[in-house]
């Protein structure tokens, strides 16, 4: 059986959906993702996949491109020259499926599954209801209903395939990584948040990595204070990875990164902002705190913007509990005896 696992959505969505993946891909003959430009590079890194497809599609991700019509053909194309039996739409609780569903029918895939709440017409040969619960429980649960398993000794954490462990670092001690960015505005440390939890980190003799994407180098500059190493913009998804799972411990929003620690598994402090819920969203089977007001007035919003004043949420979090957590988490990765780390 050939089959096309679809997640249209940003790098930490597709480490979600690695799992499921891995299940579908176990009892498969052939399994291509296709994923967006914004998650290619977690797609490459993901166990079981055969070929990565690209496509940026206009009905998802925060700045979707504009309808072309002969990209859209061009895809409907490539999918069906594949000639796969079973495409898997694998969305969000708040996105719908039937846009791909609908392509997949054109590209003559005879069995089209995903998560749906919307009537989905004949677009759908499985229309599974999620349940409440973690984002990779419910892509697990869609796997399933396809029939799909994990196979034997796979115990259904992230995983990825191939972290870069030749990224050079300095100091050759245990080291904390504070990655101050996202790519939602909302689930981002402020400046000010991110340099207090560094300078705190550094006063308890902690190195630091700053990390982040090139489009954060200015972020990561002014972040990377007392002493701390600044590397935005200079790795790879891959080579971040190849760092994360080094780390002691992950200071983090909830963003991408969050999940690639989760995927080496690295402990993770988890500076989350609630606009979404945790027990969906949060790092994902490694020890894990989770830091922030999660009552606060931004709660399940959703919002990109931080809709109150000051950033509460998440700048009231004092930096002696950033360093408390890491404290704790660092001396269970370093010490497996304690009960958890990598």
């Amino acid at each position: 059986m050939k089959v096309l696992a679809v997640r249209l959505d940003s790098d930490g969505d597709v480490l979600l959906t690695g799992p499921a993946i891995r299940a579908l891909a176990a009892g498969a003959e052939r399994l291509d993702l296709l994923a967006s430009p914004s998650g290619e590079a977690a797609a490459r890194l993901l166990p079981g996949v055969d070929e990565v497809l690209v496509f940026d599609a206009p009905w998802t991700g925060f700045r979707p491109p504009a309808f072309d019509p002969v990209a859209v053909a061009g895809l409907v194309q490539r999918l069906a020259a594949r000639r796969y039996d079973l495409a898997v739409v694998f969305t969000s609780f708040h996105q719908s499926p039937l846009p791909m569903a609908l392509l997949a029918r054109m590209a003559g895939i005879p069995r089209v599954a995903a998560d749906c709440e919307d009537y989905p017409g004949s677009l759908l040969d499985v229309r599974h209801h999620r349940r409440e619960g973690h984002e990779v429980v419910a892509a697990l649960e869609l796997a399933a209903v396809c029939g799909a398993r994990l196979p034997a000794g796979d115990d259904g954490r992230l995983a990825v395939s191939r972290p870069d462990a030749d990224f050079e670092i300095a100091d050759a001690g245990p080291f904390v990584v504070v990655h101050p960015g996202a790519s939602v505005p909302a689930r981002a440390m402020s400046i000010e948040q991110a340099r207090r939890s560094v300078t705190a980190l550094r006063a308890e003799a902690w190195p630091v990595l700053v990390t982040g994407s090139p489009a954060e180098r200015d972020l990561t500059a002014q972040v990377a204070v007392a002493g701390a190493v600044d590397l935005g913009g200079r790795t790879t998804l891959a080579q971040l990875a190849g760092i994360l799972r080094r780390a002691a411990c992950v200071v983090v929003g909830n963003t991408g990164p969050a999940h690639l620690a989760a995927a080496v598994g690295t402990p993770v402090v988890s500076m989350f902002a609630p606009v979404v819920p945790p027990d969906r969203w949060a790092p994902y089977g490694v020890p894990t705190v989770v830091l922030g007001d999660q009552h606060a007035a931004c709660r399940g919003s959703r919002a990109r913007q931080c809709p109150v004043p000051g950033h509460p949420c998440l700048d009231r979090v004092e930096p002696a509990a950033v360093v408390a957590a890491v404290t704790h988490l660092a001396a269970r990765s370093l010490d497996p005896s304690l009960g958890g780390g990598a």
